[in-house]
């Protein structure tokens, strides 16, 4: 065999090896693109702030397949609970992954009642269990053990419609109590119980966003065209949660709205902080085929950070409590670790759960370095510990030197240290108009403070020097006409001579 077959040889092999190659592991463990948005609401690449670890279903658990789950809940103890709607039967998992319980009935007076349909639920800090039981019309609430406490059911009242049927869909509680229901074909808003399970009003309610071409169409239309036409009522929430300072989240389906996400204040009032870039929707740029991202639940954590599931794409969008977009994670496809009918996100710890009813599994999310980093700085900043986080931003910027956040977060600790001309360099780079008036505010003034003395000085001699030069005018122009003044007696004659 000549040189050159011998070189061919030895290059096709080299090429089949390199494509034998596994993939590196940080590749395979992240079957969807990352990225983030912006300024310019263009969606850029970013490092995946959470990874796919592992998938768990109910076979895994033993005991038989997840039918149709509906939600997801982690108490403060880190015990997982999966509403199985499917089965009638809520599972109890610990955070080692072996389940502690399956809880499909409960004793009521005597007798074996159980649920029919669960879709929602929520443990308080005590370990009660406030179960949306859908079809039966009603809120069972169960002690630690699973033993029945109470119900909530078929409200009376008179602000409800006399044909109004209670179905609660998702429920959350404060530390007062108050049960908090989102109730199917409840348009008036988050339905509000006391205690005691007595109905006390309505929490928020969905804005209409009113077409006003159809309103003036209706002008003249006849009863039969106003039948066919849209009628302007309001989204209903889709899910809730509630932080620790007992406002409650609610996100809503409806896809026009740039408000899907709300933060309730006791008064009803949204409060969530907006100051991002663009509006806390979840997807700024969607294929019109797709559409844009319905947030089916929301997720707050006790650093102020909130996560919304976006049902259509599959995406987990996580934001601080000021309203930027920290990162995106998440997809749907068949691959391990997407989804196909994304319904509940849940944290345990630094990761995150993802209860998928379309594979009938949860998806754990373990965080990559770039996260761990993110999610520290924004806990140190929101605990008011700025100048500690800069180094953390800092750290960020090297994983990532495209992240306006972080330039944004140090420009704010500088602006806290009264380093004004510094921070404004770092809000120019994280584009934070805001934040750059209000350095270049207090540059100013204290540029001003600093160099007013020179200032003044220098105004004084400026002023000495021009008194100076218009009094040495005055004084040449007075001298120019004394010397051009005649004599007193006129001029020389001129016909005079010397006698010869």
């Amino acid at each position: 065999m000549t040189a050159k077959k011998w070189f061919l040889v030895v290059a096709a092999a080299s090429l089949l090896f390199i494509n034998a190659a596994p993939a590196p592991a940080y590749a395979s463990s992240t079957p969807y693109e990352s990225y983030n948005y912006n300024y310019w609401e263009e969606a850029v690449p970013a490092p995946a702030a959470y990874v796919p670890g592992r998938v768990i279903s109910g076979k895994d658990l033993g005991v038989g397949d997840f039918v149709e789950p509906a939600d997801m809940v982690v108490d403060g103890n880190g015990l997982v609970y999966v509403v199985d709607s499917g089965n009638n039967r809520i599972v109890r998992i610990d955070e080692k992954w072996q389940v502690q319980d399956v809880i499909s009935g409960f004793s009521n007076d005597g007798k074996e009642d159980g649920f029919k349909n669960p879709t929602g639920m929520y443990v308080d800090g005590d370990g009660m269990m406030y179960i949306a039981d859908t079809d039966n019309g009603r809120v069972v609430i169960l002690d630690k053990d699973g033993s029945l406490i109470r119900f909530i059911e078929q409200p009376k009242s008179d602000i409800l419609a006399s044909d109004f049927k209670f179905a609660p869909l998702k429920v959350t509680v404060d530390k007062a109590k108050r049960v908090f229901v989102i109730a199917q074909g409840m348009f008036e808003g988050i339905m509000q119980f006391d205690p005691d399970g007595e109905f006390i009003g309505f929490v928020g309610t969905n804005k209409v966003q009113r077409d006003y071409t159809e309103f003036f169409w209706r002008l003249f239309s006849t009863k039969a065209q106003k039948a066919q036409m849209i009628l302007f009522i309001p989204t209903e929430f889709s899910n809730i949660d509630i932080d620790a300072k007992g406002f409650v989240y609610a996100t809503n389906i409806d896809p026009g709205s740039q408000e899907p996400v709300k933060r309730l204040n006791p008064s009803g009032e949204d409060v969530l902080k907006r100051y991002g870039y663009f509006h806390v929707k979840g997807d700024i740029l969607y294929r019109l085929s797709v559409g844009p991202s319905k947030l089916i639940d929301v997720k707050v954590q006790d650093n102020g950070m909130y996560s919304v599931l976006d049902s259509n794409q599959g995406r987990i969008f996580t934001y601080n409590d000021e309203g930027d977009l920290l990162y995106v994670y998440g997809g749907k496809s068949n691959q391990a670790g997407t989804f196909k009918t994304p319904v509940a996100i849940e944290s345990a710890g630094d990761s995150r759960l993802v209860l998928d009813r379309g594979k009938s599994n949860i998806v754990l999310f373990k965080p990559t370095k770039f996260g761990l980093k993110v999610n520290e700085a924004v806990t140190l900043h929101h605990n008011g510990e700025d100048k500690q986080a800069v180094p953390v931003w800092e750290e960020v910027l090297r994983l990532n030197s495209n992240y306006d956040i972080a330039y944004i977060g140090i420009g704010k600790s500088l602006l806290m240290e009264k380093r004004n001309k510094e921070a404004l360099e770092y809000f120019k780079l994280g584009m934070d108009r805001d934040g750059y008036s209000v350095a270049y505010k207090r540059y100013r003034r204290e540029f001003m403070k600093e160099h007013f003395g020179n200032f003044l000085s220098v105004l004084v001699a400026l002023a000495a020097a021009w008194f100076a030069f218009k009094l040495y005018r005055m004084v040449s122009r007075k001298r120019k006409l004394k010397l051009n003044k005649p004599a007193a007696g006129g001029g020389p004659n001129i016909g005079e001579g010397k006698a010869l």
